[in-house]
């Protein structure tokens, strides 16, 4: 006997060890704090340097593959793409040395310190 009839969807059990992608709700440490951007960055994609610099080339070779395409709208839309990617790369670039200068004057006073309690 064939049966013709749908059958209804049943979802399955979640795994206590599946991890997805934008993170478990668990993961903030205990802190209540929402990000507006937390869907944008996906896998800490976007506070790598060097991907960020990859995706602002990506952009930058479409447009210039919509500029010999003849298509000036959607040479304007990668150009913008391409600008907010370089905003975003020289951001990580002055957190970066700003976190490199924090870490170079915190060790120059623990070796002061240290060189003090000795004398």
């Amino acid at each position: 006997m064939i049966n013709n009839r749908r059958r209804n969807f049943r979802s399955r059990p979640q795994k206590n060890n599946f991890r997805r992608r934008n993170g478990s709700i668990n993961s903030n440490n205990g802190t209540n704090f929402n990000n507006g951007n937390m869907n944008f960055s996906r896998n800490g994609s976007m506070t790598n340097p060097h991907n960020v610099e990859k995706t602002m080339q990506k952009y930058q070779q479409l447009a210039k593959d919509a500029q010999s395409s003849g298509d000036p709208v959607l040479v304007e839309n990668y150009l913008q793409h391409a600008d907010h990617y370089s905003r975003r790369l020289a951001e990580l670039n002055d957190r970066n040395k700003e976190n490199i200068s924090k870490e170079k004057n915190s060790s120059l006073d623990n070796s002061q310190n240290k060189e003090t309690s000795h004398s």
